[in-house]
């Protein structure tokens, strides 16, 4: 037996378990500071209406951060991405509370955002201090990406399986090893019992009845599954329409989120509701058991495409949930099935078709929902997944397999737009 090689391999197992208590514990507790305060100035928000005059101030001063800090910065969660595609220079440790800040003001004055993407690029950024601490080469980077949206998802959501399979998944058509996908899951469950650790709390929601499966319950889970998916597309070309309006039309980077600031702000006072802005946690838990107008589903979209399109800072899968759960409460106007097993399909479905990611919605669903309706959960998630176009909502996500064969072929007769 070569002790010499067992000591090194033991050595690896080592490091590698410090880096994974490292990223996990620092991104967890960079999430658990997130969830507080962005609990407190949601909060604030809502307890002083008239703030929301000041977004367009607030726009401005995210604006002038992020222009003269490092400009790969405001690619976000597309960062992540490209360095793990391409492993070329250390993501900018700047980007964590330049994200956190960001994210804050923007929900502070009322836009309309997520927190998935600021926990992600927080644990991305936090996982690649181990890149000078330990000296990893380039490949080993990759490893360190994967763990960083791994604990960053993994924690802000409460979903550690989940976190650990969307990691692994969004990256799915690049180079992953075994070694990559047992630390996912280490560095995810890490980073969830940090969150417990800190006494934070996440959402409950809950599906009461699940019905029996039959042809007619699969039909009707297929057309609302098929409208996710194009709610999804909806969604993702709709941000990076507006991406693209104000980066045309406004040159200069800072007034992109100020002008954009002023045209929320008068929206918000004419239409008279604060329902579309902030996160939309509550109006998500009511789709459970009310059911929601046919419009909220879209309101959302616009709301959160431009808030997002105009340069304010946050995710987009909160959002999704939202335009997800209520379209699916919606629906159950027309469609016989419990309002509640509508708006949990959508919740994950709508967010499986935005980022390529069937199979950690999936499991998502089973966490946050019980595993009694996994199975519908899953239809709608795969179903959605190809009904939701060739982009999503991460510009720099490669996608191949079946779907990106399905969109080829499409575009081949004409129809670009998908």
């Amino acid at each position: 037996m070569d002790y010499q090689k067992i000591k090194q391999i033991m050595l690896v197992m080592l490091k590698w378990f410090f880096i994974c208590c490292l990223t996990g514990i620092f991104s967890g507790s960079a999430s658990a500071l997130f969830l507080v305060s962005l609990e407190f100035v949601s909060q604030t928000r809502d307890h002083n209406i008239w703030i929301i005059w000041l977004l367009p101030f607030g726009g401005l001063l995210i604006g002038y951060l992020y222009y003269y800090a490092d400009p790969r910065i405001t690619k976000g969660n597309n960062l992540l991405l490209e360095e793990y595609n391409k492993p070329e220079k250390k993501i900018p440790f700047l980007m964590a509370p330049l994200v956190l800040l960001g994210t804050l003001i923007t929900h502070l004055f009322g836009g309309s955002a997520g927190r998935e993407g600021t926990a992600v690029q927080m644990g991305g950024a936090i996982a690649d201090l181990c890149t000078n601490l330990f000296k990893l080469n380039q490949t080993e980077r990759r490893t360190i990406i994967i763990l960083g949206i791994s604990a960053g998802f993994a924690s802000v959501f409460g979903t550690p399986l989940a976190g650990a399979i969307f990691a692994l998944e969004i990256v799915y058509f690049s180079k992953i090893n075994i070694k990559s996908i047992l630390l996912s899951f280490l560095v995810a469950y890490i980073a969830y019992f940090t969150v417990e650790f800190w006494g934070i709390k996440h959402t409950h929601y809950s599906i009461p009845v699940v019905p029996e499966f039959n042809l007619t319950v699969l039909f009707w889970i297929l057309i609302s599954s098929i409208l996710f998916g194009l709610a999804a597309l909806l969604f993702s070309r709709t941000t990076h329409f507006w991406g693209k309006l104000f980066s045309k039309n406004i040159k200069y980077p800072p007034l992109r989120p100020f002008i954009g600031g002023i045209v929320l702000a008068i929206t918000i006072y004419f239409i008279s509701t604060t329902k579309y802005i902030g996160l939309g946690v509550p109006e998500i838990v009511k789709a459970f058991s009310i059911q929601n107008t046919p419009y909220d589903f879209l309101l959302k979209i616009l709301f959160t495409g431009f808030t997002l399109g105009a340069g304010f800072k946050g995710g987009e899968v909160t959002p999704l949930f939202f335009v997800g759960a209520t379209l699916g409460s919606a629906l159950s106007i027309i469609v016989p099935l419990p309002i509640a097993l509508l708006a949990g399909m959508g919740f994950v479905a709508v967010f499986s078709g935005a980022t390529h990611t069937p199979i950690a919605c999936t499991v998502m669903g089973m966490e946050l929902f019980g595993i009694e309706s996994g199975f519908y959960i899953g239809l709608a998630c795969l179903i959605a997944y190809f009904f939701s176009g060739s982009i999503g909502i991460y510009k720099s996500q490669i996608v191949k397999g079946p779907k990106s064969i399905l969109y080829q072929s499409i575009r081949k007769k004409g129809l670009k737009y998908l």
